[in-house]
């Protein structure tokens, strides 16, 4: 479990740094990065499923059905990752990370909607903290903290798109990317040939951090998807806290984004409501047994 502790730190911790990385290609179009992010990854994931001689397998595990399933996780997944990666270019990581804070318990309210789950009684105070917290922020901003509820709801509903979907994280995440990898490829190659593209005309660094996206993109999710395997839920349920902190010191510490008493008191709703909920869920897990690792955010 130690071995697994430490990927599942690893990974939060390269999700967490992920501001660093993309904010040296902020005069990039976002809308460029997320081509390369895709086409790259697949590439890279593809790479990585004839090494291990799986290719058979990946090919015999599709269907109608599963690409079906997969193509909508796929479009989920590239709108959270276009709006995380323009948000941390145009200023906004704290509110990135305010959107992996809200996600869990955003997670959790659509397994009572979807699902029918039920919750228990003191489980729908840290929910209605967390709602409270972004009323207030909406009430105290003049608009909605959009970044932050698009980036949890579309992890949320890509989580539960997930939930139902009968592939592993390498095989998904393969299948996801490939989906979109034509049209990520014909964009790229649009952009290149109208003059717009970044590609070779933004200096050898900016070259290799763009195909060094899908290393950033899959190393994190093959360490977590190892991690899952081998570390308890409410381990990882700590541990994926991780992420979200980082980026909010980094938002604050680092890039100096303004963060006002109005912020630190919806922020602190949001933290009020995640510390009860975490709290509620280890005493009631003493008595339950452990259940299925969800899907946990990424920028």
């Amino acid at each position: 479990m130690k071995k697994g502790i430490l990927y599942a730190v690893g990974a939060y911790l390269m999700w967490g740094l992920f501001p660093l990385y993309w904010i040296q290609l902020e005069t990039i179009p976002a809308l460029q990065l997320i081509g390369h992010r895709i086409a790259w990854s697949f590439i890279l994931l593809i790479i990585v499923i004839f090494i291990a001689r799986q290719w058979k397998d990946f090919r015999a595990a599709l269907n109608a059905k599963t690409i079906r399933i997969y193509l909508i996780a796929a479009v989920l997944i590239s709108v959270n990752w276009f709006t995380y990666v323009w948000a941390v270019n145009n200023g906004f990581v704290v509110e990135t990370s305010l959107g992996y804070y809200i996600n869990p318990l955003f997670s959790v309210l659509l397994g009572v909607i979807v699902f029918r789950e039920r919750l228990r009684p003191i489980q729908w105070i840290p929910i209605a903290l967390a709602a409270a917290g972004v009323f207030y922020l909406t009430a105290t901003y003049g608009s909605l903290p959009w970044i932050a509820l698009t980036l949890a709801f579309t992890f949320g509903l890509y989580g539960l798109v997930k939930k139902t979907a009968p592939l592993s994280s390498l095989y998904g995440l393969t299948l996801e990317t490939g989906l979109l990898f034509l049209v990520a490829v014909a964009y790229l190659l649009y952009s290149e040939f109208t003059g717009q593209g970044a590609f070779l005309r933004s200096g050898p660094k900016a070259d290799l951090m763009m195909v060094g996206a899908g290393l950033v993109t899959t190393v994190p999710l093959l360490l977590f998807a190892y991690a899952a395997q081998r570390v308890p839920l409410t381990t990882l349920g700590i541990l994926q806290y991780i992420n979200p902190t980082m980026q909010f010191l980094l938002g604050v510490l680092l890039y100096k984004e303004p963060f006002t008493q109005n912020r630190l008191i919806g922020f602190g709703m949001v933290w009020a409501g995640l510390i009860l909920f975490w709290i509620e869920g280890l005493y009631a897990r003493r008595n339950i047994s452990p259940e299925p690792v969800p899907e946990i955010g990424e920028g």
